[in-house]
């Protein structure tokens, strides 16, 4: 089973990537881009029987490694 992960930063969390990129957008004439906030996407391979067990294992690692919990959130699609 595919397990897909997204992680970003929680939106109280400042994000200057995300604010340069909406500069640089701007001055390229693209004036109707309001805000952007980046992140991180992963594709986990997991060998589960089920999907509820593979979004548990996928939890689990993106708690323990993929994000950091303080300042980012996660959501996960299973496949």
């Amino acid at each position: 089973m595919k397990a897909r992960v997204f992680v970003t930063l929680k939106p109280s969390v400042f994000d200057p990537q995300g604010q340069t990129i909406v500069e640089a957008l701007h001055s390229m004439g693209y004036a109707g881009v309001g805000d952007v906030r980046q992140g991180k996407y992963f594709e986990l391979e997991v060998s589960s029987t089920s999907a509820e067990q593979a979004r548990a294992l996928a939890s689990e690692v993106a708690d323990k490694l993929l994000a950091n919990p303080v300042i980012e959130s996660y959501r996960i699609e299973v496949e």
